[in-house]
């Protein structure tokens, strides 16, 4: 399976099929092909070609799909830039990447200045004055560069080639049972590789459709989805919850085969309440953006195991391995690890990095987990600083590392507190140097001038000292529990 060859294949096989929408257009299979391709030539005309990245920093819409599919028919690989974050994460992200031109609208290109060649997003679906530009695209090309947040601050560009993303196609269509009458929702933000291979690549690779909506609106979403009749959508435990919380009311959801959830764990109780309210299975899985995404999952039919998040896909290998990395017995814990051709081909510029989390031929996650008797995985926890907010993945040291540079500041550890509406949410202890006063808001002020919103402390507690373990280090267990009671009583 070729990627970037999509738009051309089902251009020759359905001229007049529906490919992709959003709220404002709606393409064609041919109308899709010809804008990739007039696309392809204007970042050939400011000289992307073979080996170079593409940045684009939008929301949620056509335009973003057309310059992917457009990078991927020249050989140049894609980032794709958080519009939330800050002028100082995206000018990171753009350094690193090494990106040679950025596809923007207006409120991103203010971020970014003029260190890089902005494409005004407008120009997109221009196509008149542009040759057809391509080139043969190799397996080992880089197509995606996606940035993860990790527990060492500032985020990791995990390097995605066009085996990981075939692969991962093939899985997403078998798994999911994807055919050309499966019409997507694209409902999570496309700076995330789930979003971009469940919600937009699956789909187009099996001949079906996908629409796009430009943000979550829990006030209106079904009535959008008895419009727009999609087949499935993949969102994140936060949606599912929200959606549970609203007032009572009989959406047609007769469109709908299944949902997906994939995006972190989400609890058993929240599954049934769904269900029963709604009358669709949810299909949970499991997955990393150094694994393209996705590495198990349950099955849309046969037996689906809440609290699970199901079985290994065809063609990958899940195990669980203790500190040595020998594997465990049956049932008991280790850490989930994971080797198979949608495996990433490492971290951008960083070698040591990469060979500790690929060592042995294996993706060591940071995750803990255990298989149950029918071989379902079952994840116990997380990485453990790793913060999850809804759909985001938070670095708690990209965040100590910010309150570190406040002058009152001596010791400082973010944890994350339980949310019923996020699933969790930072918030940071803070001890002061001797002699200098802080108030908790003004910290939080802090935080703001230098991370996304999504990123800043919901809370800081200013304590005479934080709790340290037996060598000295910061007790975050000891933290972590102090912010579930809190939140639980």
């Amino acid at each position: 399976m070729l990627i970037a060859a999509i738009p051309d294949q089902r251009a020759r096989h359905d001229n007049h099929g529906e490919c992709l929408s959003d709220a404002r257009r709606r393409l064609t299979n041919a109308t899709f092909a010809e804008a990739v391709r007039a696309m392809a030539g204007r970042l050939a005309a400011v000289g992307i070609g073979p080996g170079s990245v593409v940045a684009t920093m939008l929301p949620n819409c056509v335009e973003l799909v057309v310059t992917m599919f457009a990078a991927w028919r020249i050989r140049a690989a894609v980032t794709p830039i958080n519009p939330a974050l800050t002028v100082d994460e995206a000018a990171h992200q753009v350094a690193d990447s090494r990106a040679r031109a950025i596809v923007a609208d207006a409120d991103a290109a203010l971020k970014l200045g003029d260190a890089v060649p902005i494409i005004p997003v407008d120009e997109v679906l221009e196509v008149s004055g542009h040759g057809d530009v391509s080139a043969t695209v190799e397996p080992d090309d880089t197509a995606l560069i996606i940035y993860t947040n990790g527990s060492t601050g500032r985020p990791k560009g995990v390097m995605l080639d066009h085996a990981n993303l075939a692969a991962t196609t093939q899985m997403i269509i078998a798994s999911l049972e994807l055919t050309s009458a499966d019409r997507c929702l694209l409902v999570l933000p496309l700076f995330h590789v789930n979003s971009i291979m469940v919600s937009v690549v699956g789909p187009l690779a099996a001949g079906g459709s996908s629409v796009i909506a430009d943000r979550f609106d829990p006030a209106t979403f079904w009535r959008y989805v008895e419009r727009v009749r999609p087949t499935y959508f993949s969102a994140a435990p936060t949606i599912y919850a929200i959606l549970s919380a609203q007032p009572a009311d009989v959406p047609d959801t007769s469109s709908l085969r299944y949902v997906v959830c994939g995006a972190a764990p989400m609890p058993a109780e929240l599954i049934d309440r769904f269900e029963k309210r709604f009358g669709i299975p949810i299909v949970e899985g499991y997955g990393l953006s150094e694994c393209t995404a996705i590495c198990t999952g349950n099955p849309p039919q046969g037996l689906r195991k809440p609290g699970t998040v199901g079985l290994p896909l065809p063609g990958t290998e899940v195990a669980v391995v203790d500190e040595v990395d020998e594997p465990v017995r049956a049932g008991e814990r280790g850490e989930v690890v994971v080797r198979g051709p949608n495996v990433m081909r490492g971290y951008r510029g960083m070698p040591e990095e990469t060979a500790r989390t690929l060592r042995g031929g294996w993706l060591h996650t940071g995750d803990i987990g255990r298989f149950d008797v029918d071989g379902y995985l079952v994840l116990v926890d997380r990485s453990k600083d790793l913060i999850i907010r809804g759909d985001e993945n938070i670095s708690p040291k990209e965040i100590e590392n910010v309150l570190h540079r406040h002058p009152a500041v001596l010791e400082v550890a973010v944890v994350g507190r339980p949310s019923l509406v996020y699933g969790e949410e930072p918030v940071a202890f803070v001890s002061l140097q001797p002699g200098r006063k802080a108030e908790p808001d003004e910290l939080v002020a802090h935080c703001r001038q230098s991370l996304a919103h999504f990123k800043v402390p919901r809370a800081v507690f200013i304590e005479d000292a934080l709790p340290k373990n037996a060598v000295g280090k910061i007790a975050k267990p000891v933290l972590n529990e102090r912010t579930r009671l809190s939140a639980s009583g």
